[in-house]
């Protein structure tokens, strides 16, 4: 792995508590062809961390891997100390671990209000507390829960999909391409709900195919290649770095 920092100098996130840490994991769907290779990843309390890379570098398979939804077959998984390797993914969200996937993310036939009790269905006391929470942050499902998610756009499904997450209250939320479908101006909001729920506190680990907002966003980023972290740094570092933009990002960060 490459650090983007030309000086080298110690990261300040070092002295953070680390939340999830990815440790030379090898992982895959199917026996004998791994996705990623002794891939690691960090992310410390507080954090926005964003993954790039090329398509088939891992990306999305680095989250089900920390989700329990591909097999790990090499290095472990820690969620604040604790080994999570394979863990199925209703331990982890029962321990703090939120994951929005990319496609089928909502329950098209239940009402924004149903998916979102579906959400706390292990903690069900916590409902008033937490709709409270996500409707601060998506004022717009507030006012709607009464509709069915099935009839909402991409974007309202993707808030519905981020907000049932948030529900129990995560440590860590992993989300998969947040802005992938949408139209440009609800990619931006995508992006700016994504930071308003990391200014909440949660700590998030974005998979995003817009490299440039993702890295404009995020505080430190991740350049996955061939299933393995090529280049890390902070997000300025990693739009700045030459090897970076040759590699990857083509003319991205120039201007």
């Amino acid at each position: 792995m490459t650090n983007a920092n030309p000086l080298n100098t110690p990261m300040p996130t070092e002295t953070r508590e680390a939340v999830v840490e990815v440790k030379n994991v090898t992982a895959g769907y199917v026996t004998g062809v791994n996705i990623l290779n002794s891939c690691s990843l960090t992310a410390y309390a507080g954090e926005l961390i964003g993954i790039i890379g090329p398509n088939g570098a891992g990306k999305s398979t680095l989250l089900k891997s920390i989700f329990g939804q591909v097999k790990v077959r090499d290095g472990e998984i820690l969620l604040r100390g604790t080994n999570i390797t394979n863990l199925k993914a209703n331990k982890l969200v029962a321990q703090g671990v939120g994951f929005v996937p990319q496609n089928n993310n909502v329950f098209p036939t239940l009402t924004i209000r149903e998916n979102l009790e579906m959400g706390i269905f292990l903690k069900p006391k916590g409902l008033v507390e937490r709709l409270a929470f996500v409707t601060e942050i998506f004022p717009e499902l507030g006012k709607r829960m009464s509709q069915r998610a099935g009839s909402l756009s991409g974007g309202e499904r993707q808030m519905v999909a981020m907000s049932r997450a948030l529900m129990m209250g995560p440590h860590v939320l992993l989300l998969d391409e947040p802005s992938a479908g949408l139209s440009p101006v609800r990619q931006d909001e995508a992006f700016l709900r994504v930071k308003e729920i990391n200014n909440a506190g949660v700590t998030t680990i974005m998979v995003e195919q817009n490299a440039r907002r993702c890295l404009q966003i995020c505080d430190r980023g991740y350049v996955l290649d061939q299933g393995r972290d090529a280049y890390t740094g902070t997000g300025r570092e990693l739009l700045n770095d030459p090897q970076v933009i040759g590699l990857y990002l083509g003319t991205l960060g120039q201007d």
